[in-house]
């Protein structure tokens, strides 16, 4: 799975956001890693030149492998809650996304014997 991880420039208040963000968000989602192609994980400031409260969002897309992609945005206060928000948010759409496949996903309805 590809991890594409994007921010504007008053998010990125130390080095490691990135590594630490992506590190969490694909822990949260280990057990779809096989069935996602791509996530794309977005973190910006709503309002950067002000300070105020739930102004950080992360937004994550995941790709499921031949299906239509999967997003979900969450606010918080720092990056890394609204990271941590999100990838909850993602992980329980994906579970009902791929538990109604597997529901749809049944052997061939047996021949009628007459």
């Amino acid at each position: 799975m590809q991890v594409q991880f994007n921010s504007d420039s008053s998010v990125m208040g130390t080095a490691n956001v990135a590594e630490r963000i992506e590190a969490k968000v694909r822990e949260k989602l280990a057990r779809y890693e096989d069935r996602l192609t791509r996530l794309e994980i977005h973190v910006h400031d709503e309002n950067a030149h002000k300070h105020g409260h739930d102004d950080k969002a992360c937004t994550i897309e995941a790709r499921p492998r031949g299906d239509k992609p999967i997003g979900v945005t969450e606010g918080a206060t720092t990056v890394d809650d609204a990271a941590r928000k999100a990838a909850t948010t993602l992980a329980q759409r994906l579970n009902r996304h791929f538990g109604k496949q597997a529901r749809h996903d049944h052997d061939p309805r047996p021949d009628k014997v007459l």
